[in-house]
């Protein structure tokens, strides 16, 4: 989730341009930079690091006094954080910033190489930078360049760019990544969210997809591909600069579970080419998978949690051994490896210490390790083997929601290779699971966030619990482990999980009346049993919520106070509408409390010690 800044007007863009990334830093980022046009050259400073990084440079670059520029601050996804890695980039004719990914780079390269371009970085924003470059080239027409290179990029983008001689005017175009537009009187503006502009104007234009804005001191014109003139709609705000960068939510860790569809879509998109899982790792895609025999997930909490989902789906598709293993524990039990086990490292910031030590142990055994990291260029990433990014974008939240529910993609997404490496499905089967997922996950989980007011009212009579269970079993107990560590952490209410069938070996000692419990029941083969385990504490006077897959209801006389029912989907896949719910009620209990969300106590979002 980059952070994009531009602007041209009367007044110098540097200090518009810094105070403006610095408005967007909420979005998180590991560089940042920008390009300022003055005496008819596009001057660029970039920085990895942080802001005070690129300032520190920009105070030993010369005045730059220029009144048109453009800034961005990146989150990576291709190329580590470097500052020839980091934006604008630029070529003969131009400078550009990109939030997004261009899927179809390395096509993109291949053709721009044979027009005789280099490149000097790993990112696929600067063959997109070159790729319009090349096309202004020969028409010296920036609507033109743009509109012949955005029909042949692939994947989502939100472009910022000036041209040599057209330095006072800043062009606009996005696809599937945000971008606005403003004009306050004496210049106009380009930014990622509403936030950069607030200080200058209230009203501004949500760029519409495929339509290019050029922004001048004087006005604001819109194009469409063709070059014809077309309308966009001027919307107001009456946020301040904190709700703006939370997008209008109380909190960002709702913000993120409603970003939760959006981060599916470009984990899995990217991932699935042909019908089949293709992560652009030839080890990965070849025949390396189908040398293991077994199986280490090695994680901690929330991360640890979606590994229990991994090892559900990997045992049922390749029908391949897997174990889950607390980091903190891993290396300590001196575990047994062998050459032809495979050992997965889930970490969202790739900085946990102890997921970096089980991942220096595992290595020092001469175990193969796979990595699953959201941050590009971290410590995790760069030691495994190998490494998969899951593009869930940053969390600002301590609690974990977004970047969970991508993790447990990634891992259906390898236990169908893995699967498929092992010979325990075919590929027709292989691409109907990536198919559905690719259709029907997204959509699953935006139906699930239509019910929160329900939830809200289900949390309401939950707000004065000192203690609660979760229930399930086979993939719904994996799921409960999350959802109770999730309420627990944010609320302060002692949560406990628990597989449905171990409350009668003592724990049900602890239900007596009115005690919360929550019961999963997603998984059709197992759900009989469970509501064996409902009958049990209901009859010991629990407050019994259950939720249940809409494919299940009315099979089984569950007997619950209050009942969520999942919106509709394959039941292999239940879990991701599922935990949206269960984020959903943790948030709303917390919130009800009055406690602070996104901060809970004593907690961090990275955990660098032992």
């Amino acid at each position: 989730m980059c952070g994009i800044i531009g602007y041209t007007g009367s007044k110098k863009s540097l200090p518009i341009l810094i105070e403006g990334l610095r408005t967007l830093e909420y979005r998180g980022y590991d560089s940042a930079g920008v390009t300022v046009a003055q005496d008819g050259c596009l001057v660029t400073v970039k920085s990895r690091g942080r802001l005070t990084d690129l300032e520190a440079k920009l105070s030993s670059s010369g005045e730059l006094y220029g009144s048109a520029g453009i800034g961005h601050t990146r989150w990576a996804t291709h190329g580590e954080p470097s500052d020839k890695n980091s934006h604008p980039h630029s070529t003969e004719h131009l400078t550009l910033v990109h939030n997004g990914i261009i899927e179809n780079y390395a096509e993109i390269e291949e053709m721009l190489r044979g027009a005789g371009y280099d490149f000097v970085s790993e990112t696929d924003t600067e063959r997109g930078a070159k790729l319009v470059d090349m096309f202004f080239a020969k028409s010296n027409d920036p609507i033109d360049a743009i509109s012949r290179a955005i029909k042949v990029i692939r994947g989502s983008y939100a472009f910022g760019i000036i041209f040599k001689g057209f330095e006072d005017t800043v062009y606009a175009i996005r696809k599937d990544s945000p971008l606005i537009v403003a004009h306050d009187g004496e210049g106009g503006f380009i930014a990622s969210d509403i936030p950069a502009i607030l200080k200058y104007t209230s009203s501004y234009y949500r760029l519409d997809e495929g339509i290019i804005a050029k922004v001048s001191t004087e006005k604001l014109e819109f194009f469409a591909p063709d070059g014809s003139a077309a309308e966009q709609k001027l919307e107001t705000i009456d946020w301040d600069i904190e709700q703006a960068q939370k997008g209008g939510f109380p909190h960002f860790m709702i913000k993120e579970i409603n970003e939760e569809p959006e981060a599916l879509r470009k984990t899995l998109e990217p991932r699935i080419r042909n019908g089949l899982p293709h992560f652009g790792i030839e080890a990965i895609d070849g025949e390396l998978l189908s040398q293991f025999e077994s199986i280490h997930i090695v994680a901690c909490g929330t991360a640890m949690h979606a590994g229990l989902i991994g090892k559900a789906i990997i045992e049922k598709l390749a029908r391949i051994p897997v174990n889950v293993e607390i980091a903190s524990e891993f290396r300590y039990r001196d575990p047994i490896l062998r050459k032809r086990d495979l050992v997965i490292l889930i970490s969202q910031s790739g900085e946990t210490a102890d997921t970096l030590a089980a991942l220096r142990h595992a290595k020092a055994q001469g175990v193969y390790t796979l990595a699953i990291v959201n941050v590009i260029g971290s410590s995790v990433a760069r030691e495994a083997d190998s490494v998969l990014y899951t593009w869930a974008g940053p969390e600002i939240a301590v609690a974990s929601t977004k970047a969970y529910s991508v993790q447990c993609a990634m891992l259906y997404l390898l236990a169908v290779r893995i699967a498929l490496a092992a010979g325990a499905i075919d590929e027709p089967r292989a691409r109907q699971i990536c198919d559905t997922m690719l259709s029907d996950i997204p959509t699953a989980v935006t139906e699930a966030l239509k019910l929160d007011r329900q939830i809200y009212d289900v949390a309401t009579k939950l707000v004065a619990a000192e203690h609660l269970f979760y229930i399930g079993r086979d993939v719904d107990f994996a799921l409960s482990t999350e959802a109770s560590l999730k309420l627990k952490e944010i609320s302060y209410i002692h949560s406990e999980a628990y597989a449905a069938g171990e409350l009668k070996h003592g724990t049900i000692s602890l239900v007596t009346d009115g005690t919360p419990v929550i019961a999963l029941t997603t998984v059709g083969k197992v759900c009989e049993k469970t509501v064996s385990g409902i009958r049990e504490v209901k009859s010991r006077g629990a407050y019994v919520v259950c939720v249940c897959a809409q494919g299940l209801v009315g099979k089984y006389d569950i007997p619950c106070d209050d009942m969520i029912v999942v919106p509709e989907i394959d039941e292999l896949l239940a879990t991701f509408p599922a935990v949206t719910v269960l984020q959903l009620l943790a948030y709303h209990v917390s919130a009800l409390k009055g406690l602070d969300v996104d901060k809970p106590r004593n907690l961090a979002k990275s955990v660098t010690v032992e």
